[in-house]
């Protein structure tokens, strides 16, 4: 008699952003979240929440995770910004990449470290303190190198010290870091001239973000590290399961 082997718990994730069919990365979530259910038994159920939906009480609240996905200038920098600190205050797995990383970045310099005044300039373009403004030297369909730091959840979930990563921005952080750092966001990811590409929070359960779109990674057959690292994180919380984020 050959054993089987039982799925796992099935998770809800919320996928914040305004879904638009011409944006690549709305069309290829879905299909990863399918090939790792087939095969990785990581079975997500995804649900598509418009920024501005996102913006009401508790929105996200009964999700197993959170992934504010790429598409910014959101319609409602509120609503993704409510659904961010709700990930983060109550310890649901979160996932943000590129307009989500940067919205990770502000909502925690804005809640946690008391820079009511900072902004993107995308979206407030006239305000007098940047947090993401545009970067440099436009990463706007280019690939780069990424630095791990050791010991992080970056490192853990990818399994490397240098991995090559894809981008569709032209905003990065830029000022405040320090304060952010001093706050507790670990910054565990840099391009090799030192500039931010991931950031991670120590002590919850699942949180990094990435300026970079792992969810462009190869030809979309298989899942990116970090997104089966958010996949596991989804299916632990649904199932009550608690893990340490990193070794």
């Amino acid at each position: 008699m050959t054993d089987t082997v039982s799925p796992a718990a099935v998770a809800k994730v919320a996928l914040v952003g305004d879904r638009s069919p011409d944006v690549v990365s709305h069309t290829r979530i879905p299909e990863l979240l399918h090939t790792l259910a087939v095969h990785d038994r990581l079975v997500l159920d995804a649900y598509w929440i418009p920024s501005e939906d996102a913006a009401a009480e508790g929105a996200v609240s009964g999700f197993d995770a959170v992934w504010v996905v790429p598409g910014s200038p959101y319609r409602s920098e509120a609503g993704v910004l409510a659904a961010i600190r709700t990930a983060r205050t109550e310890g649901i797995p979160f996932l943000g990449t590129c307009g989500g990383f940067q919205h990770a970045l502000l909502e925690f310099a804005r809640n946690v470290c008391g820079l009511t005044g900072v902004a993107h300039a995308e979206n407030d373009p006239d305000a007098e303190d940047f947090l993401i403004e545009p970067l440099a030297c436009s990463l706007a369909g280019h690939e780069d190198a990424v630095l791990l730091e050791p010991d992080s959840l970056a490192q853990t979930v990818i399994g490397a010290e240098r991995t090559v990563e894809r981008y569709s921005c032209h905003y990065g952080p830029s000022r405040h870091l320090g304060t952010l750092t001093g706050h507790g966001l670990r910054f565990s990811g840099h391009d090799p001239q030192g500039q931010v590409r991931i950031a991670e929070l120590p002590g919850h359960p699942f949180f990094l973000a990435s300026l970079f779109q792992p969810e462009l990674y190869g030809d979309g057959a298989r899942p990116h590290p970090v997104i089966r690292g958010l996949a596991r994180a989804a299916v632990d919380h649904a199932a009550g399961v608690s893990r340490p984020a990193a070794v």
